[in-house]
């Protein structure tokens, strides 16, 4: 299958940040990392954007796929986590495969499978938990994807993802700090009481 997809799509390098999809843009090829993570996001009318997911090695886009096959526009954004190499397949070859080849349909229901219940997970983060543990959450997710229990990021990029403001993430940080959870400096935050991943 590997090998086959190798054949069939084209690899391409993108750098930390770059975004690789952007919302209301129409699917011309659909991605699956080689190497680095993507952060798959959703933004409202007024700009706010919240993470749904992130899509590692082996992985790839099931909103992308849906919204390709169906011709539609994307729904979100997919942005670069880290450098990353992406295997872009042409919207006709992943139609011909899901006609014939068990094995990527396979793949296919697996992902969606596994993104249905990360979204799921999303749903229950901002109606049941608070705040608080919604940034430990994100932030122990990003410690995961880095291997590291040092992270780089604002907070305002960690007001985005969550979906809340800068100033209600730094002033919940800074109580984390005061009670020995987290370490903050100058764009990062370092967790505490945890190995490296």
């Amino acid at each position: 299958m590997h090998d086959k997809l190798q054949r069939l799509g084209t690899l391409m390098s993108f750098h930390e940040n770059d975004v690789i999809l952007n919302e209301n843009t129409y699917i011309r090829a659909i991605p699956i990392v080689v190497k680095g993570t993507i952060k798959v996001t959703r933004s409202d009318e007024e700009g706010r954007e919240v993470l749904l997911y992130y899509i590692g090695p082996g992985e790839s886009c099931i909103m992308s796929f849906l919204g390709g096959i169906h011709h539609e526009t994307s729904k979100v954004k997919a942005i670069a986590d880290s450098d990353v190499d992406i295997l872009l397949i042409p919207l006709d070859k992943v139609i011909l495969l899901t006609k014939d080849d068990p094995e990527w349909v396979d793949y296919i229901f697996n992902l969606y499978h596994k993104r249905f219940e990360e979204l799921l997970a999303v749903v229950n983060s901002v109606v049941f938990k608070k705040l608080d543990d919604r940034i430990l959450q994100a932030l122990h997710e990003k410690a995961r994807t880095a291997g590291s229990r040092d992270i780089t990021i604002t907070h305002k990029e960690l007001a985005d993802e969550l979906g809340t403001s800068r100033v209600v993430v730094s002033r919940l940080l800074k109580q984390l700090e005061n009670n020995k959870v987290v370490i903050l400096g100058r764009n990062k935050i370092s967790l505490c009481n945890i190995s490296s991943t």
